[in-house]
């Protein structure tokens, strides 16, 4: 199984938190980090499976410069992984 790590970057607008992958220029919310995190990984899977469906996953990550990645690697608290199919 594919994996990719992405950055998230979460900032507070009004009473909401603000995540956003800006390399795949995915965004989500939440009312709490751990909310806006959550639904950033399920946006950014929803992305990826689309691309997935229209044969475009590679082509797209090699565009935004995001590797695929095997195995577990020490994961830094900013980024997040993302497992896709194959």
């Amino acid at each position: 199984m594919q994996k990719i790590i992405f950055r998230a970057e979460i900032f507070k607008e009004s009473n909401l938190y603000v995540s956003i992958c800006p390399e795949l220029n995915v965004s989500s919310f939440g009312e709490t980090v751990e909310e806006a995190k959550h639904s950033l990984y399920e946006a950014v899977e929803a992305f990826i499976e689309e691309c997935q469906a229209m044969g475009t996953l590679e082509e797209v990550m090699s565009e935004k410069a995001i590797p695929f990645c095997e195995g577990s690697k020490s994961n830094p608290s900013n980024k997040h992984i993302i497992r896709g199919g194959s």
